[in-house]
C-alpha cells in the first residue's frame, strides 16, 4: 500500500497516509510495545480525531500525542473499548483539547454523542466508518478508513500473538465478529489493520483468516484435553498452553473459561 508506514523500530510513528501510531510507554505481556494511540486526519489539515488516548497518570504521553497532532484540532477522541490501557487517559485528554469524548459505554464518555455500529464520523474531508466487534469485551469497535483502505482493530486483533477473551467479553460475540470483519476487509479491499498494540498488518484477510483457524484450533484442543481427564480452566491450561510462558497462564485461564462457557452453551 503506498505510504504505508512501519518502521523497523517498532509501532511508534507507524501507520498510513491519514493515520499515525503514536506508542504509550506501558509495555507489558498483555499490552506487548504497549498501547498504540492513533491520530487519524491529513498531515496538511486543521482537523484530527484522536483513537484510544492510553493509559492514565501518563501525562507525558498525551504531551507526545499534543506535539504530533502539530496544532491540528482534535474534533473527537474515540474509544476501541474501555479498558483502562485504551480508555484511562481519555477524560485528562479531553481537559488538554476540549474535545468530547465518544465511546459505546456510556461510562465511558464524555459529551452527548456516544458511538454506534453503523456510525460514521468525519474528520475534516475524510471519514471514519464505525462497526461493532463485541467480543474481546462487550463494548469493541473498529474504525474503517476508507480514504486509506484502512481498519482500526482495538484488542479485536492485534499486531502479534491473539487477543483475550476479557472478563467481559464473549467467545460467540467474538467468533462473529471475527467472520464479520473478515467479510468486511474482503469487501472494502483493506490493505492494513492498525491495532490497539502491536505492529501494523498489512495483509488483513490472511490475517484474520489465522485467528478464525486458531479459534476453532483452541476449541479443538480444549476438547481434547478434556476427554484426557482434564476439568479445570487450570488443568486445561497445563495441556494446550504448556508451552506458553507461565506468567501468560492466568490470561489463558481467563480465555479457557470463556471457551467452556462457550463449549457448554452458557
Amino acid at each position: 500500500m503506498s505510504g504505508l508506514r512501519i518502521p523497523a523500530s517498532g509501532p511508534d510513528g507507524s501507520g498510513t497516509p491519514n493515520a499515525e501510531a503514536v506508542l504509550a510507554p506501558n509495555p507489558s505481556p498483555m499490552t506487548l510495545d504497549g498501547t498504540n494511540t492513533w491520530i487519524v486526519g491529513r498531515p496538511d489539515g486543521d482537523r484530527a480525531v484522536v483513537i484510544d488516548p492510553g493509559p492514565e497518570d501518563d501525562e507525558g504521553h498525551l504531551r507526545r500525542v499534543l506535539d504530533r497532532l502539530a496544532g491540528r484540532r482534535v474534533e473527537a477522541i474515540l474509544l476501541t473499548h474501555g479498558h483502562r490501557d485504551h480508555s484511562g487517559g481519555a477524560a485528562r485528554f479531553a481537559e488538554l483539547t476540549g474535545a468530547p469524548v465518544r465511546a459505546l459505554d456510556p461510562r465511558h464518555r464524555l459529551g452527548s454523542e456516544g458511538l454506534a455500529d453503523g456510525d460514521v464520523i468525519p474528520v475534516g474531508d475524510l471519514e471514519l466508518r464505525v462497526a461493532g466487534t463485541p467480543g474481546h469485551s462487550f463494548d469493541s469497535l473498529c474504525f474503517h478508513l476508507p480514504e486509506d483502505r484502512a481498519v482500526f482493530t482495538g484488542d479485536t486483533v492485534l499486531g502479534r500473538g491473539t487477543t483475550v477473551i476479557a472478563a467481559d467479553g464473549n467467545l460467540a460475540d467474538y467468533l462473529r465478529s471475527l467472520d464479520r470483519l473478515r467479510a468486511m476487509v474482503e469487501s472494502v479491499e483493506a490493505k492494513a489493520l492498525l491495532p490497539g498494540h502491536g505492529p501494523v498488518l498489512d495483509d488483513p484477510v490472511g490475517v484474520l483468516d489465522a485467528y478464525i483457524a486458531h479459534r476453532r484450533e483452541r476449541l479443538d484442543q480444549i476438547r481434547r484435553a478434556r476427554e484426557q481427564g482434564a476439568r479445570t480452566p487450570r488443568e486445561i491450561v497445563e495441556i494446550v498452553y504448556a508451552e506458553v510462558d507461565p506468567s501468560l497462564w492466568p490470561a489463558a485461564e481467563q480465555s479457557v473459561r470463556a471457551q467452556l462457557d462457550y463449549l457448554d452453551g452458557v
